[in-house]
């Protein structure tokens, strides 16, 4: 068992009755985390929150020894959220379990398939929705265009080209807002359980063609790997990719795209150098981490972050903190796309690595931004309504008002 470096992570021990922690509130995290991250990295870096009911872990680098060290930190939490609401995924197995059904899925999502199939659909997409935006002169960019472009590219890459893009929205938005449900609210448990059962009906419909006709898709690879997946872990498996693979790439092309508006310099720059796009991209998921907490639970006692956690306790994984921390990041709060190295977390780390990092990485920045910023003469923030973030679980812009010269 690899405890070395969790071990290693501080020398002054605290216990849950620190009080920084017990100070946290829900509320404030979702409206901006980011100066209680700051207090917590400084003060109680693995702090006790009963609001969370979690130790949360604020630092860089006991992020990076939890990720190392698996068979401690196991992403098998018990009672769930999110096994509550898609089943037990892949993201919530170790080991073999996790590994059998990762291999299943990763084909589609290699660099290479994305480069060499998926990257021309997407452009297909991003080109259409532009072509209907177009002579509007304005729109909201998070719902007109990011929204409808992941989730269009997504049914094609799962496997369900017919799903409609205002459903995948809905069934991603309703899914992930029960997983943070930490608030217990039996009204977003109601929505995530019908949108469970149309993503399972969503399927239905498909595994009959996709076991006669093979093609490029997930669920075609899910069902005829080396190791085929039964019916349930497809169903599972699907669901939290409709998820994060909804979520990341919309919530890192809104961001990314005002973080460019707002930065008139760096926007020049990345229209000047095309090849700055990528690091615009790493910058953007570092910056405001679509995915900014993620859970595990301590299989022993360890001490991680000089705080003594017992085994079994359950664990939120700070992403969104981690690539905010000062003593890795110079001026952390500030968007530049030039910051090099940027030795972001944002796609975790260790055998849970997202999957979908590729895919990603190709729709936002090899193909969202570059066309959204050369067929919209003249693209600007509108000045009206301001626009507006909110998540720490999941982060994002709520609302990107944009105008154009058509």
């Amino acid at each position: 068992m690899s405890t070395g470096s969790a071990m290693s992570t501080g020398s002054a021990m605290s216990t849950p009755s620190a009080t920084l922690g017990a100070t946290v509130e829900l509320a404030r995290l979702w409206s901006d985390p980011y100066p209680i991250y700051r207090e917590l990295r400084r003060r109680e870096p693995v702090a006790w929150v009963p609001a969370a009911n979690r130790y949360l872990v604020a630092r860089h680098r006991d992020v990076v020894a939890l990720e190392r060290d698996p068979e401690t930190f196991s992403a098998a939490e018990r009672d769930s959220l999110m096994i509550r609401v898609m089943g037990h995924t892949m993201i919530r197995k170790d080991g073999a379990a996790h590994a059998r059904e990762r291999a299943a899925a990763e084909p589609p999502m290699r660099p290479r398939v994305v480069a060499n199939h998926w990257t021309t659909l997407f452009q297909r997409t991003a080109d259409e929705l532009v072509d209907g935006l177009y002579d509007r002169g304005e729109a909201d960019l998070l719902r007109d265009f990011a929204g409808p472009y992941a989730a269009r590219n997504l049914g094609l890459v799962l496997g369900l080209p017919d799903a409609a893009p205002a459903d995948l929205q809905e069934w991603s938005q309703a899914m992930m807002d029960a997983t943070g449900n930490y608030v217990d609210d039996p009204t977003v448990w109601r929505r995530s359980q019908t949108a469970a059962q149309q993503v399972d009906d969503a399927i239905d419909d498909v595994l009959g063609h996709l076991r006669r006709r093979p093609d490029e898709s997930v669920i075609s690879a899910m069902l005829h790997a080396t190791d085929p997946l039964s019916v349930e872990e497809i169903r599972a498996n699907v669901k939290v990719i409709i998820g994060g693979g909804l979520n990341e790439p919309r919530d890192s092309l809104a961001v990314g795209a005002w973080a460019l508006l707002t930065h008139p310099e760096q926007r020049a720059a990345v229209e000047a150098d095309p090849s700055l796009w990528r690091r615009a991209f790493e910058e953007t998921v570092r910056w405001v981490s679509p995915i900014g907490m993620y859970p595990r639970q301590t299989t022993r006692e360890v001490v991680l972050g000089g705080t003594r956690i017992e085994a079994g306790a359950r664990i939120g994984v700070l992403i969104g903190s981690a690539n905010r921390d000062e003593t890795v990041f110079a001026d952390p709060d500030r968007f530049d796309l030039h910051r090099k190295p940027n030795s972001h977390v944002a796609f975790g780390g260790g055998p849970h690595f997202c999957l979908g990092s590729w895919l990603a990485r190709s729709q936002v920045s090899q193909v969202a931004w570059p066309t959204l910023f050369r067929r919209l003469p003249g693209l600007q923030l509108a000045p009206e309504p301001e626009v507006e973030l909110g998540g720490w679980v999941f982060r994002g812009v709520l609302n990107l008002p944009v105008r154009w010269t058509p």
